[in-house]
């Protein structure tokens, strides 16, 4: 089966009100055009309440942009018909059939329902369900199925899918404040990577020339814009925090320090008036190195 489009889902963006959900909506919906035009992919969108949707022919690639995307909780790969029953029973069966499903196989029906119809959402999966058994004599298992044919109806169309692929969830990237990360170590980095993933827009200050590459690199691989600054031996690091956090209306700083650092956590806390965040400092080194190769990040 050729799939036309990938659904895609999100999570807490759903939670906030009209105005904000509105607006994080907007954000993601442009992370996306961004990070797909600059793979050079052929795509258009389509937005609606609790879905967007990427239209394109390279659906294996945008899957891999995709996956990278902020605020993205899952996505699935479909085909799009309308949602009259009819229509739906027989590309069922077509579905089934291509997805080699026969009487060695069994297969349950996961159908969700949006809008107003004469149908619940019970009554597709029962007429779509028999027409299939009868198609390939293929026996239902409700709970542990072989294959798993997914409908979601929404209004007029109807999504049909096999897969719900995981993605990295959090919020979408620039739809929080800036932060400043006080950048020594490729940990870091990671403390960055997951204020990205709450929305944040980091400005990293760093010292070491082999940094530069590393954020550069980290930058590109996650389809982020991170605008960083170079701090050198003779400036004074405590009023370069000051002078950026206050042209870049900065909200707080984030570091990369563990446990093992609170003397220097308790001399930048003197030395700073913003809030300090530390992500790190409850993990091991282990959890550490295991999530920067899961990320990408190395020197």
């Amino acid at each position: 089966m050729k799939y036309e489009l990938i659904l895609i889902r999100y999570g807490e963006i759903a939670l906030k009100g009209i105005e904000t959900r509105n607006r994080f909506e907007n954000i993601l919906v442009n992370n996306i055009k961004k990070a797909l035009e600059s793979k050079k992919i052929v795509f258009k969108t389509k937005k609606e309440r609790g879905r967007i949707y990427v239209f394109t022919d390279q659906i294996k690639d945008s899957i891999s942009v995709l996956k990278k995307i902020f605020g993205i909780t899952s996505i699935s790969p479909a085909v799009k018909i309308n949602s009259e029953m009819d229509s739906m029973s027989e590309f069922a069966v077509k579905f089934s059939k291509e997805n080699k499903l026969t009487k060695n196989k069994s297969f349950a029906l996961r159908v969700t329902r949006t809008g107003s119809h004469v149908y619940s959402s019970q009554d597709v999966a029962v007429k779509l369900g028999n027409d299939i058994v009868k198609a390939t004599n293929a026996k239902v298992d409700l709970t542990n199925p072989d294959f798993k044919l997914f409908i979601e109806i929404r209004n007029k169309d109807a999504y049909f899918y096999v897969d719900k692929i995981r993605c990295m969830g959090g919020m979408p990237y620039k739809s929080q404040g800036n932060v400043l990360c006080l950048a020594d170590n490729i940990n870091s980095i990671l403390a960055s990577w997951y204020l990205v993933r709450r929305g944040c827009n980091v400005i990293i200050l760093y010292s070491g020339n082999t940094l530069a590459k590393v954020i550069d690199n980290f930058s590109k691989n996650w389809f982020l814009d991170l605008k960083k600054t170079m701090i050198i031996p003779k400036d004074d690091l405590y009023r370069a925090i000051d002078k950026i956090c206050s042209d870049k209306s900065c909200e707080a700083v984030v570091t990369g320090y563990l446990i093992d650092d609170m003397k220097e956590i308790n001399i930048l806390t003197k030395n700073c008036n913003l809030p300090i965040l530390h992500p790190l400092i409850a993990m091991d080194k282990e959890e550490i190195n295991k999530k920067n190769k899961e990320i990408g990040l190395k020197i």
